[in-house]
C-alpha cells in the first residue's frame, strides 16, 4: 500500500512538471532569444569592459567592508554558495507572486542584478527574467564571485543620477567608498530597494530611526 501511494505521488509530481513545462516553454524560448539578441549586439566581455573603463570604477578593496557585508546580507545572502541563481529565493518569490496575482518579486541574485544592469530594462516581465538568468549563468562561468560583486557595486543605481558606489558616496556624503560610516553604509544599502524613494536626500529627516530598524530587519 505504501509503495502504491509513493508511486501515485511521484506520477502526480511528474505530470505537474510536464504540464508546467508546456505552459512555460514559450516564455523560456522567448527569453532565450532575447538573451541571444543582446549577446550578439554586444558580447559579455565588451559589456564588462565598458563598466571597468568608467573613470569612477573602483576595486573591491577600495569599498567599505561594512558596506559590502550589508549588501550581501540585504541583496543576496547565499551569494558565495549559489551558481548565479538562488533556487530558494526563486521559490519564495514564486509563492509571493502567486499570492499577489502579480510579478511583485523576482528572487534575483546579485549576479542576476548585474546581468540586468548590463543589458536589460527594469520592466517586470518573465521573458526578461529568463534572458537575465542565461546572462547570469555566463557571468558565473566567466568571472569569480569577487569580480561579480565588484562589477555590481560599480554599476548599480543609487538615485539622482548616481551609478556605482563611488559616485553615490561622493555625491551624497562627499567621501570615498572606503570612508563610509556605519550610518552612511546602511543608508546606501537601503537606497538600493528603491533609489528614487529611499536615497539619502529623500530619507534624511528620519534617517537614524529607519536605519536602526533596517539594521535589525536584515
Amino acid at each position: 500500500m505504501k509503495k502504491k501511494i509513493i508511486t501515485f505521488i511521484t506520477c502526480i509530481f511528474l505530470i505537474g512538471i510536464f504540464v508546467l513545462g508546456i505552459f512555460t516553454a514559450p516564455t523560456i524560448i522567448t527569453g532565450y532569444k532575447m538573451y541571444q539578441s543582446v549577446i550578439n549586439d554586444i558580447s559579455l566581455e565588451n559589456a564588462i569592459n565598458q563598466v571597468r573603463d568608467d573613470e569612477n570604477y573602483i576595486k573591491l578593496d577600495k569599498i567599505s567592508d561594512e558596506y559590502l557585508q550589508l549588501v550581501l546580507k540585504s541583496e543576496d545572502k547565499r551569494f558565495y554558495r549559489h551558481f548565479g541563481i538562488d533556487l530558494l529565493a526563486i521559490g519564495r518569490a514564486m509563492y509571493n507572486n502567486i499570492k499577489a496575482h502579480s510579478l511583485v518579486q523576482g528572487g534575483s541574485t546579485i549576479t542576476q542584478q548585474l546581468a540586468k544592469n548590463l543589458y536589460f530594462s527594469f520592466e517586470k516581465k518573465y521573458e526578461r527574467k529568463i534572458a537575465e538568468t542565461f546572462v547570469a549563468i555566463d557571468l558565473e562561468k566567466m568571472l569569480t564571485k569577487d569580480e561579480i560583486l565588484e562589477l555590481y557595486c560599480n554599476i548599480v543605481y543609487f538615485g539622482e543620477g548616481c551609478y556605482g558606489i563611488k559616485e553615490a558616496a561622493n555625491y551624497y556624503y562627499g567621501v570615498e567608498p572606503i570612508e563610509l560610516s556605519t550610518e552612511q553604509a546602511y543608508a546606501l544599502v537601503y537606497t538600493l530597494k528603491s533609489p528614487n524613494n529611499y536615497n539619502p536626500n529623500v530619507y534624511k529627516p528620519i534617517a537614524v530611526y529607519k536605519f536602526l530598524s533596517y539594521q535589525n530587519a536584515i
